[in-house]
């Protein structure tokens, strides 16, 4: 996450990534929401690279960012399970 430091990337991480999961109806853990919403934050921001479009770097804007990608990283996860 650009911008913001460990501690405020996990908490923002944390938050998206259980957002995502009860969006999602998907059973995961504190780390689990942690880690998706990190990673998922990761994601969305490269792929919102991809199109020229660069989230800023508040806590707000990137848990947004978070969300989202955290919400595909989900159903990414289900689809290749499937």
């Amino acid at each position: 996450m650009q911008g913001l430091g460990w501690i405020a990337a996990i908490i923002v991480g944390g938050l998206a990534g259980w957002a995502a999961s009860s969006i999602m109806k998907a059973d995961t853990g504190l780390v689990l929401n942690i880690v998706l919403g990190i990673v998922g934050a990761l994601v969305a921001n490269f792929l919102l690279g991809l199109v020229g479009i660069n989230a800023s770097p508040t806590w707000i804007s990137q848990g947004i960012v978070g969300l989202i990608g955290a919400c595909l990283l989900i159903a990414g996860w289900r689809a290749i399970r499937r």
